[in-house]
């Protein structure tokens, strides 16, 4: 287990150092990051200054060795947009980002376990066919529509809850939920398909034949044996909301979060605070991802970890 986990530590010390190293020559390389930053106006002479200013004058491989030394001690240097330390500002909007993320997927996976076991009871009876039809109508609609129309029924005409910002604990629901609905799909579709198939297995007819509760069977093996599929999919559900999803419903609702701040940042040209935005959401991915292969290990050690 030592040995392992020294392993993926280096391993996701090699992931974040790649992905960095790709955005540091995507801002770099591709387009010219002095003439985004200033206004359109500025001479050749200022541009000269605010590059010598910020280190853009030197070679690429210097400025590179720079950034890998500063990502050591997390020093980003300065949001060009913001006029603050590039920690400052996601340490401001990382909590925003993880509660969004949190409230949403812990919501999806409070109702995907109750569906899904329902709709696997009495597969193609009334009730599966009305949850998974549901289930492929949240993974078919856009999020960024879902937010929309969200906005229009509840806030526009019905005027029940705010369109954006999150300024009170109602400020959190709609885009909690435009948030939840693909995961809440996903998660409901892999439960009522694990649930089947275990279902069927021989050690759930035994059980029964030996007078076991059904609702015992169901909870203490059936839907125990379903847990590793599952969390493999919500730790990937958790990646993909946190570093995708997040990014198109925060910029719908303005949820002051990670996602809007790196479009925010994008847009401005602050490639400071665009590598800071990346460098974060890399190593978040990459901790996520070790710590779902210990707890698989805790699970079932049966699994060969390496």
């Amino acid at each position: 287990m030592r040995g392992y986990l020294l392993n993926r530590l280096l391993q996701s010390v090699l992931v974040v150092l790649g992905v960095t190293t790709v955005v540091f020559l995507v801002t770099r390389v591709f387009g010219d990051p002095v003439s985004l930053m200033l206004p359109l106006s500025a001479s050749a002479e200022q541009k000269a200054a605010f590059a010598q200013q910020i280190g853009l004058d030197k070679p690429l491989l210097t400025q590179f060795i720079h950034f890998a030394g500063d990502l050591v001690t997390l020093d980003f240097g300065e949001s060009l947009w913001q006029r603050r330390p590039v920690v400052e500002v996601i340490a401001d909007r990382l909590p925003n980002s993880l509660l969004l993320v949190s409230v949403a997927l812990v919501s999806a996976t409070l109702l995907a376990i109750p569906l899904g076991t329902i709709a696997a009871l009495r597969p193609d009876g009334f009730l599966d066919k009305t949850i998974v039809g549901a289930g492929l109508l949240g993974l078919s609609m856009p999020q960024f529509w879902v937010g929309l129309l969200l906005i229009v029924v509840f806030s526009v005409n019905l005027k029940l809850l705010p369109t954006s910002g999150m300024a009170t604990p109602a400020h959190i629901i709609l885009p909690a939920i435009t948030l939840a609905l693909t995961p809440l799909a996903r998660q409901t579709m892999l439960i009522r398909s694990s649930m089947i198939d275990e279902l069927n297995k021989q050690y759930v007819k035994t059980a029964r034949a030996k007078g076991m509760p059904f609702g015992r069977v169901l909870g203490a093996h059936a839907l125990r044996n379903t847990w590793i599929p599952f969390l493999t999919l919500a730790g990937w559900e958790f990646v993909l909301t946190l570093a995708g999803y997040s990014v198109v419903v925060e910029t719908v609702f303005s949820w002051p979060g990670l996602g809007l701040t790196a479009i925010q940042a994008i847009q401005r040209g602050d490639l400071f605070l665009v590598q800071g935005v990346v460098f974060t959401i890399a190593v978040l991915i990459v901790v996520v991802n070790v710590v779902l292969d210990i707890v698989f290990r805790m699970i079932d050690p049966r699994i060969r970890l390496g």
